[in-house]
């Protein structure tokens, strides 16, 4: 397995990335000079105000959770709690919009690492590549399963699920799922490459992936798992979570930024999100390849432990009152 994990990391785009990182590099520093110190609004006699920190600790938050199987969305929330984001209506609702809209860093990452596979997934979209043909439909199938279940319940879940417990609650038990599951040697057990994926097992990915729409649980985490169910690698399995992520975190960056992205630009201006943006794009770069890194070295036990061990931490936060 060790040999087909080290393959993941070769999936990577031919362009200069030395020349990209510095291009994003240089536009990270250049709005750190010249944004202002942070960003504030009123809106009904609240201040919505987004800082300079703030915006780098929420990217740095998404870009290095978004697609490791520990909750960016769990970890987005209580981090918004921590620096007080969540005190009005007014300023959550406008955190939450630019949370999801700094998702496009985490997208461009992925855009960046795995070229050669999108590009093959291109191809079969154009009839030249009947594997890359078969990726996209499984891709595509899942995201649309999960999509649907989505828009059917996904209002009751937010208004439900959406606090401090719950997540708590996702990340303990995901955790002890990750070690079980682990200890039995259930991620080894499967041999199936990404090619050999079929509709029929798309279907059941993207059924089972809307159990992460309750916050805290991963959708990393429970595609990974569904993968594996149905007979992938577990190499194929993490590269089939970061291709269904791309098109899942696309549809919703692109859903909010239709919805709110004017009264995001209207409340923070354009400089503050954009270096949220890079620096989720440089820590999602980072996140992913050491992810794949540690599962050829180490392996999945380490999500468990880290799960368990966040989700203790947030109970006693809240009992505690230090977040509420």
């Amino acid at each position: 397995m060790a040999a087909h994990i080290r393959r993941l990391i070769t999936m990577r785009t031919r362009l200069p990335r030395r020349a990209l990182f510095v291009l994003g590099g240089a536009l990270f520093f250049w709005f750190l000079a010249t944004a202002p110190a942070g960003a504030s609004y009123f809106q009904d006699g609240d201040v919505i105000e987004l800082t300079i920190f703030q915006a780098i600790v929420l990217g740095l938050v998404e870009g290095l959770t978004e697609y490791l199987p520990v909750s960016s969305t769990g970890h987005l929330l209580v981090t918004n709690e921590l620096l007080g984001l969540n005190e009005t209506q007014a300023s959550e609702d406008a955190i939450n919009t630019y949370a999801i809209c700094i998702q496009l860093g985490a997208i461009i990452a992925v855009l960046f690492l795995y070229w050669e596979r999108i590009r093959q997934m291109i191809d079969g979209l154009l009839g030249r590549s009947e594997e890359g043909r078969k990726i996209l439909i499984a891709v595509l199938i899942a995201f649309g399963f999960t999509a649907a279940i989505g828009l059917t319940i996904g209002e009751i879940i937010k208004d439900n699920l959406f606090g401090v417990a719950p997540i708590a609650g996702a990340w303990i038990l995901g955790g002890v799922v990750i070690l079980v599951l682990s200890r039995t040697g259930w991620f080894d057990k499967t041999t199936k490459e990404l090619g050999h994926l079929t509709w029929q097992n798309a279907v059941v990915i993207g059924l089972i992936q809307a159990i992460a729409m309750w916050p805290g649980v991963s959708r990393s985490m429970i595609t990974i798992i569904a993968a594996v169910l149905v007979g992938l690698s577990l190499r194929a399995a993490v590269e089939f979570s970061f291709l269904l992520g791309l098109i899942t975190l696309s549809a919703a960056t692109a859903y909010e930024g239709l919805q709110g992205g004017e009264e995001l630009i209207d409340t923070f201006g354009i400089g503050t999100p954009l270096i949220g943006l890079v620096v989720a794009f440089v820590a999602a770069i980072a996140s992913v390849k050491w992810m794949v890194t540690w599962l050829n070295d180490k392996g999945f036990e380490v999500f468990g432990w880290y799960r368990i061990a966040v989700g203790v931490l947030a109970f006693a936060l809240l009992a505690t009152n230090t977040i509420g």
